[in-house]
């Protein structure tokens, strides 16, 4: 029933008289100007039909186009999508004859939005879609168009995502973000976070949706929607199940029933029910999940969600059939597929899926054209420019030239510097004492007629030789190798003190020692020292423990303990012989691991541990070797 002006400016405030005023005597062109004066009145019909009118006989075709908009969308909300449509056409018309791009976009993403709750999804995607390609002519677009950009994005995105169109809808949300970023919408920024969440989870790409749902949580937490929360909560555990922390998850689903129950969301306490009888299907837990599968079944029936109908049914067809029952699981699979064909419109999603890929590659070819004229204007440029761009090209391929025989003048002295290192290794483990010692013991072995003993350590003697010489030509090895190495070493020293040392060695945590790298010959010295200052002076047993463990943030330790007499012992000991025993070894280990780790993202490091009894008394030393993994 149409209403006079007269009974329209009955009903009306001073404030919308006074404003409306204003409006009419400036007549702004821009969308944030209009709606600065009017969003106070945008859900009272009445008012917005005063609008119309006063704008009609002002001939102000902006002011009716707002208020057409604003009433198409009080018509879609209450569901009257007939009406909603017919304002909307209106608007789009006198957004056209007012030559406003801002109005036309906002027109054609309000229309879209009608369509695709009437479930007209190639009409949706169209109107989208054009107000996207009308809004993207603009080279500095206002906020209220950037706020279009991203409900034509969003609305393209989500079109994407129900046609499994992940990676399209990822990159259209992804746009839509950066602007939402510009605006500070953190509301926008929580929801389209979630959506990529579902895109990634749906693709079971697990690590970025749990990023993703984690990030939009945050920003619900932020504005504070209790909503929002709870079903970003419901994500991070669906992930969860996929992941196998399936106690983790149901101790979610379960605190987040309670907060859905408390704002009475039919929604999402349906959908919480029903995940939660999945989990515990997964936990094997059928009883508990029998009863929240038919909770869920039951609230998706009487709130008339066929999706959820359909998940619930598919998901009691997988207890019953785990339970031996295939009739009832038969049952329910048929249920499933009835209510999942009843969502699902075939002939309208191929239809989409051709037109989805034929924008894409009309776009493309745009895109193509863009580029071409951009290549021309920039070839026409370089040859006005052509003697600049020709000295300016000299003059970066001798500042390349310098840059490279610089960098190659730092890595030869990086190399050469590493080859003496490996040489001073190579050195200590091969000194002539060592080798003069381990010989002459070998040989006293001969002299005693000890022929077995002999060949034995004779046998391990060249073993080691060999594997340090081997060692030596490579700048990493694997762990096992540098074990074994340390093994034959140990069993050549212990000759010298009579076999009195204990030597064991520990590998922890199912470690598996051969894909572990690490530079060669790096453990001997670190042996050596522990032999030939803590323990040589010890009196009593004698112990060294090598142990192999996982540490902290992603490095492996290796523990060297001994029992020896103590840091300052030993050099008190030193001190006091005529001839003193240099420690070169672990100087030069400890400079090779620096090296070392510029190739990593860690870095390999020393730690030397004074060890004391509750009397604080010496009673040994601890070397930690941390080897990074990662």
């Amino acid at each position: 029933m149409a209403l006079s002006l007269h009974g329209y400016a009955q009903g009306t405030s001073n404030e919308l008289k006074e404003n409306l005023d204003s409006l009419l005597i400036v007549t702004p062109k821009t969308f944030k100007e209009i709606d600065g004066l009017l969003h106070p009145f945008k859900n009272d019909s009445i008012q917005l039909r005063y609008i119309q009118e006063k704008s009609v006989n002002r001939k102000y075709s902006l002011g009716q186009a707002y208020a057409l908009n604003q009433l198409g969308s009080i018509y879609r909300d209450k569901e009257l999508y007939s009406q909603a449509l017919e304002l909307y056409q209106q608007a789009l018309h006198l957004s056209v004859e007012a030559n406003s791009i801002e109005f036309r976009v906002y027109s054609l993403n309000n229309i879209s939005s009608v369509y695709s709750r009437t479930d007209a999804v190639k009409s949706a995607l169209d109107y989208s879609q054009n107000a996207l390609e009308l809004a993207e002519t603009v080279n500095n677009p206002s906020d209220a168009l950037k706020r279009s950009i991203i409900a034509s994005l969003n609305n393209i995105g989500a079109t994407y995502q129900m046609l499994e169109q992940y990676e399209l809808a990822i990159e259209k949300y992804e746009r839509s973000m950066s602007l939402e970023k510009e605006l500070d919408d953190k509301l926008g920024l929580a929801i389209n976070h979630k959506n990529v969440g579902e895109c990634y989870e749906a693709q079971a790409i697990l690590d970025p949706a749990l990023t993703n749902f984690r990030k939009s949580l945050v920003y619900y937490e932020i504005i504070d929607s209790n909503k929002g929360k709870i079903m970003c909560n419901y994500n991070i555990a669906h992930v969860y199940v996929h992941q196998g922390k399936i106690q983790e998850a149901i101790d979610i689903l379960q605190s987040n029933l309670i907060k859905a129950k408390a704002i009475n969301d039919q929604n999402i306490i349906t959908t919480i029910y029903i995940n939660l009888g999945w989990a515990f299907i997964r936990l094997g837990d059928y009883t508990a999940a029998q009863t929240n599968l038919e909770s869920g079944l039951t609230l998706a029936k009487s709130n008339n969600i066929n999706a959820e109908i359909a998940e619930a049914n598919k998901f009691l067809s997988e207890l019953w059939i785990k339970k031996d029952d295939y009739q009832k699981g038969m049952s329910y699979y048929k249920d499933f597929k009835k209510y999942e064909e009843r969502i699902t419109n075939s002939l309208n999603l191929r239809y989409v899926n051709d037109m989805i890929l034929r924008y894409e590659s009309e776009m493309r070819e745009n895109q193509l054209e863009r580029l071409a004229e951009e290549n021309e204007s920039v070839r026409l440029k370089l040859r006005k420019n052509k003697t600049m761009l020709i000295i300016i090209g000299i003059s970066l391929i001798l500042l390349i030239g310098i840059l490279y025989i610089l960098y190659r003048q730092s890595q030869l002295n990086a190399d050469k510097k590493l080859l003496t290192l490996e040489q001073s290794m190579l050195r200590s483990q091969m000194n002539p004492h060592f080798l003069f010692n381990s010989l002459n013991s070998i040989k006293l072995y001969i002299i005693n007629n000890e022929k077995k003993n002999a060949v034995h350590y004779l046998n391990k003697f060249s073993k080691l030789v060999r594997k340090i010489l081997e060692a030596s030509s490579q700048r990493e090895i694997s762990l096992a190798e540098e074990l074994e190495t340390v093994e034959l070493y140990m069993n050549i020293e212990n000759i010298r003190f009579s076999n009195e040392i204990n030597f064991t060695v520990h590998i922890k945590d199912d470690i598996d020692v051969h894909n572990i790298k690490i530079p060669s010959l790096i453990l001997q010295p670190f042996l050596e020292n522990a032999l030939w200052h803590g323990l040589s002076s010890k009196d009593g047993a004698k112990n060294i423990d090598l142990e192999v463990k996982r540490g902290k943030n992603g490095f492996i330790e290796i523990v060297i303990t001994d029992n020896g007499v103590g840091r300052d012992a030993a050099e008190k000991i030193k001190d006091s012989k005529v001839l003193k025993r240099k420690s070169v070894g672990i100087d030069i280990t400890k400079e090779r691991l620096a090296n070392f780790s510029r190739d990593y993202e860690n870095y390999f490091h020393v730690d030397i541990i004074d060890k004391f009894d509750d009397e604080t008394n010496p009673v040994g030393t601890q070397i930690v070797i941390y080897i990074p993994t990662i």
